[in-house]
């Protein structure tokens, strides 16, 4: 629901995700403070707990004596997959294959000493901050040395085919795959902090996990987001501080923050939580959906209504965004009465499952053949 918060602004605008590179220039107020609510910081918040799965994973192949990293590559391959195909048939911006990269690094790092976790943490983390500084340096400094006439605006989502969107998601794989040069840095830090944090007991029910988690709101929502308000108005060559270096911060407030509040909740789950909880056993099929939901509402080959509707933005991308979120959120609810898990998650089930079947099967065969 955090990404699709983000990812909706794409969606919704006329040139779809061509229009990232086209421009940067500075939306009206409403619309920055609006972004500013959800870019960058679900993107952090998200890759801190597929951090987090990975501690899960990792704990649980060494209770079974299983060896590490073993099948959890294959995992990661049908990640990459996954990841690819929804790119190509569904959003230029998916970050299923990036994760997907980045989990296969950081399983090899996880059940390193925490002195070598925490090199590898501040050495990729200092790096990648040196080069998003110099980056911003450069962006800022050509912004006030040179103007760039602006392109004509694509036609391409509003008016364009669906297998003409694909073709050019195949032509620009390289500009449109640009994003993960940054999510896998930006990963191996976050990974290995969700890791780290959740073994320092930031889930814990305790006064230690209370107390870390005041510290991570304090850094979080008390210094980071009025530093990532700032940079939300100073303009696009602040674009990638914006995106990748302070909304981590802000995400660590929120991890704080939304722990604190579940810890706190009582009595059975109303309906609210229900939905929540639905969508939480239905990630994987939730985050599918609602990419293909918003294309097929905003696209000149669905509805069209990015370009019907332009001229009611901002004010008409928060309602499609909520009402997406209750869509999927009353499926998922729907699905889960018959079914313990969402379709692609069966589906990822069975793929993940099939190839360690098949090496067992030749185990069982029958004495007499033998």
């Amino acid at each position: 629901m955090g990404t699709l918060g983000t990812n909706i602004w794409i969606f919704t605008d006329p040139g779809g995700p061509a229009a990232v590179f086209d421009t940067l220039a500075q939306p009206g107020t409403v619309e920055t403070i609006l972004r500013f609510l959800t870019n960058g910081k679900f993107l952090a918040l998200l890759t801190l707990l597929f951090g987090v799965g990975l501690e899960l994973q990792y704990r649980s192949a060494r209770r079974r004596g299983a060896p590490w990293p073993g099948w959890y590559l294959w995992r990661a391959a049908l990640l990459f997959a996954e990841g690819l195909i929804h790119y190509f048939l569904i959003f230029e911006f998916d970050v299923l294959m990036g994760y997907a990269i980045t989990s296969m690094i950081v399983a090899y790092l996880i059940g390193r000493s925490d002195r070598a976790v925490r090199a590898w943490m501040i050495g990729v983390g200092s790096v990648f901050a040196v080069v998003i500084g110099l980056l911003t340096a450069a962006l800022v400094y050509g912004q006030d040395t040179a103007s760039t006439p602006a392109s004509g605006e694509s036609t391409l989502f509003s008016e364009g085919g669906y297998t003409e969107q694909v073709a050019a998601r195949a032509e620009l794989f390289g500009l449109y795959r640009l994003e993960a040069v940054f999510i896998v840095p930006m990963g191996i830090v976050l990974f290995l902090l969700g890791s780290r944090l959740m073994r320092a007991g930031v889930f814990e029910r305790s006064e230690r996990g209370a107390a870390l988690r005041r510290k991570l709101m304090i850094l979080g929502l008390g210094a980071g987001a009025p530093l990532n308000l700032l940079t939300s108005f100073a303009g696009e060559g602040w674009f990638l501080v914006d995106r990748y270096l302070l909304p981590p911060l802000v995400a660590l407030g929120l991890l704080g923050l939304v722990t604190s509040v579940v810890h706190r909740m009582s009595g059975a789950p109303g309906l609210l939580r229900r939905g929540l909880t639905a969508v939480g056993r239905t990630a994987l099929s939730c985050y599918v959906f609602q990419n293909l939901v918003a294309a097929v509402l905003c696209y000149g080959w669905g509805l069209g209504l990015a370009g019907r509707l332009d001229g009611l933005r901002p004010w008409w991308v928060p309602a499609a965004w909520a009402g997406i979120c209750l869509l999927f959120m009353t499926l998922a609810s729907l699905w889960l009465r018959r079914f313990d898990r969402g379709p692609l998650e069966l589906l990822w089930q069975w793929a993940y499952q099939a190839p360690q079947r098949s090496r067992r099967e030749p185990e069982q065969v029958p004495v007499s053949r033998r």
